[in-house]
């Protein structure tokens, strides 16, 4: 298990030190500092003892003031973002989170926005935080007392905003907050007993993975949600009864935007990181924002442990570490083609978004065009599983396939992997999830021809079919396919499902919708804009979908960094966002897919005017396109409707009212 990766979900086990207030006046510090001790993962150096030794001087003053009963826990695991809260209490009706900062004496805004992620943590993951208040506390321990009252403010779901104290101070801030809100006592041990259930973005669960803590630990487990670790178990059995067979196996596993597709395979491939190992995995993907974002979150994770752990921050060492176990498709590919008979290390190969393989045209074409290869006449598919078949004894192939996702020309969808199963790997066990038939996978013919040839095994626990992405609202997906499918009567029924907890907002204004977000995300929850490839006449509102973004910088780095979301002022596209999140997000909705009384009409902007997209294949892409941007947000999202402009003929109202029109009679909140 990696740092604070603890098999219980029990507050007590997730903490390195827990007593009642009582047992923590009457313990000596040697004793308390022995538990931190003995509970640490990692070797307890010096400065770590101090900081500590201090904490503990400062919560015992300030709750030995109070004549409160209560409950201590010192360094209390957060495996959503493999981080631990210094202390947390719970006393009277009150859940505080405290935060120190070691022989600081101002209150840093990164260190406000930590103490702030906690309590939200706890507020949407833990099930006995649910329905009470939550009180961030941060204290600098040099800073000066000062000694007044403070200013409590709470917002609706019960999370106080934090609160900066002096060590002096910290007690009867303590008290005023619990006069401040009402409530009835905590249970401490009905508490204690509360499961921590949390959804990270891929991004926390990649990293807590690559850190030791299971899928188990950073999943929710509630009945309604599709059980993950089912789905990895079935995986994983594939692969053993591969392994003890000698043979070889595909296993195709479904699921809905945001489902958990990507965390399955990253769970396999953490497990099994070890090169000398037989079951050495990769994790494969052609999305190359996706591949370098979750790279560089991983090497800058491990550089920061490392100096917790006493190292010293290497952030290249770092980079050079997980660049094996997650890999960009398209160089493993070029990997394989550099010797033909040679099979790759791995034994087993997670392809992430299988659907967007390229068909044997854009391979084809590739290949003759930036690698010279005239004679190459296969499909990615084909390929990439010929590959793994140059085994001799065993091999397994897991393709991770979303629904409606294929947005870029030449990808191929999941029909071409099951045609080359048929076509040239007779040999190979199938493993399907039987929603492959469904419309939105488009391989229900290519399900019907596996039926008639032997070694076909269906699994529904290869199927997740609830979105995980948001932990507000799971309908999420079902509403944007109902809007984008113009089923307004079914889009304002789940419409109304969503509105309490997921809220969904238009507008005209762009100002409005930055606004919005602002004021809707605390702490470090990510927001962003985001927009179609194709919306080229934005222009005038700043946004220019031809000038690239930097996704890593986008995604990764601090709201203080003018490359960052949180800035908005770059837009990221389709191509930028698919398989991330955001906890919120701005979409701004151009005229390349407008809203008509007969249906979605696709347009594409080209030199200085409109142009009718035809081919069915590329209005397939938009529409997708749109799909992956109304999918992205985890907590709420503004969608933004320009109002054109009466005298700029590529921007004409006409174009952008009926889709403002249609979205505001389904029911969403204008603003």
């Amino acid at each position: 298990m990696g740092e604070g990766g603890l098999q219980s979900s029990r507050a007590v086990d997730r903490a390195y030190y827990h007593a009642t207030i009582a047992d923590l006046l009457a313990h000596s510090d040697s004793h308390i500092l022995g538990e931190l001790t003995r509970r640490s993962l990692f070797a307890v150096e010096t400065t770590q003892r101090a900081a500590w030794t201090e904490q503990i001087s400062i919560v015992r003053t300030a709750f030995g003031s109070l004549a409160r009963p209560g409950s201590i826990y010192f360094e209390y695991t957060v495996p959503r973002v493999g981080r631990r809260i210094d202390v947390l209490a719970v006393v009277g009706h009150i859940v505080f989170v405290i935060e120190f900062k070691a022989g600081e004496q101002e209150f840093s805004a990164a260190a406000i926005e930590q103490a702030w992620d906690y309590a939200l943590d706890l507020k949407n993951f833990h099930s006995t935080t649910h329905d009470r208040t939550v009180a961030p506390i941060v204290v600098a321990t040099r800073a000066p007392s000062r000694a007044a009252l403070v200013s409590v403010a709470r917002d609706d779901d019960g999370v106080l905003r934090p609160i900066c104290a002096a060590p002096e101070d910290l007690g009867s801030i303590i008290e005023q907050i619990l006069e401040f809100s009402g409530g009835s006592p905590i249970d401490v041990a009905a508490w204690e007993r509360g499961r921590y259930s949390p959804t990270p973005t891929i991004i926390e669960a990649a990293t807590a993975l690559y850190g030791g803590h299971s899928v188990e630990e950073i999943s929710r487990s509630d009945a309604s949600a599709i059980n993950l670790t089912r789905t990895s178990e079935a995986i994983a059995s594939v692969v053993r009864d591969a392994r003890e067979q000698r043979r070889k196996a595909i296993c195709f596993v479904t699921g809905v935007p945001g489902a958990g597709k990507t965390l399955v395979g990253l769970n396999i491939a953490a497990c099994h990181m070890d090169r000398a190992a037989e079951l050495y995995s990769v994790f494969l993907s052609g999305n190359g924002p996706l591949v370098n974002i979750l790279r560089e979150a991983l090497a800058r994770d491990k550089a920061r442990r490392e100096v917790e752990q006493g190292g010293k921050r290497s952030l290249t060492k770092a980079r050079k570490a997980v660049e094996s176990l997650i890999q960009n498709v398209h160089h493993f590919r070029d990997d394989c083609l550099r010797d033909e008979s040679r099979p790759p290390i791995e034994h087993v190969a997670l392809f992430d978004e299988a659907q967007r393989a390229w068909m044997r045209e854009q391979t084809a074409k590739f290949m003759r065009q930036k690698r010279g290869l005239t004679e190459f006449n296969v499909s990615e598919p084909e390929f990439l599983i010929s590959c793994m078949d140059r085994h001799s004894d065993w091999a397994v192939v897991v393709c991770l396939v979303g629904g409606g996702q294929e947005i870029n020309t030449g990808e191929a969808g999941i029909s071409e992997w099951i045609d080359a199963v048929l076509r040239s790997f007779p040999h190979w066990q199938v493993h399907v999830s039987p929603r492959l038939e469904d419309s939105e996978f488009g391989a229900g013919g290519e399900l019907r021809k596996l039926s008639s040839r032997g070694g076909v095994h269906l699994n529904t626990d290869l199927h997740l079919a609830v979105s995980m992405r948001s932990f507000r609202a799971e309908n999420v997906s079902k509403l944007v396919k109902q809007v984008l499918d113009r089923d307004a009567p079914g889009a304002k029924a789940t419409l109304y499902q969503l509105q309490d907890r997921y809220p969904i907002v238009i507008t005209r204004a762009l100002a409005n919708a930055k606004g919005w977000l602002r004021s809707k995300a605390r702490g470090s929850e990510r927001y962003g804009m985001i927009v179609s490839s194709q919306a080229q006449r934005l222009k005038p509102h700043a946004i220019d979908v031809r000038v690239d973004i930097d996704p890593i910088h986008w995604f990764l780095d601090a709201r203080d960094d003018v490359r960052s979301s949180y800035y908005l002022e770059d837009a990221a596209t389709e191509f930028d966002v698919q398989g991330l999140e955001l906890d919120w997000s701005c979409v701004v909705w151009d005229a390349d897919f407008r809203h008509t009384a007969h249906g979605w009409k696709h347009w594409s902007f080209k030199g200085s005017r409109w142009q009718r997209i035809n081919d069915e294949q590329r209005q397939k892409y938009l529409k997708n396109a749109y799909r992956v941007l109304l999918t992205r947000a985890r907590q709420g999202m503004v969608i933004v409707i320009p109002p054109g402009d009466p005298v700029d003929q590529t921007r004409l109202p006409e174009f952008y009212d009926p889709i403002f029109n249609y979205l505001r009679d389904i029911g969403f909140e204008v603003i």
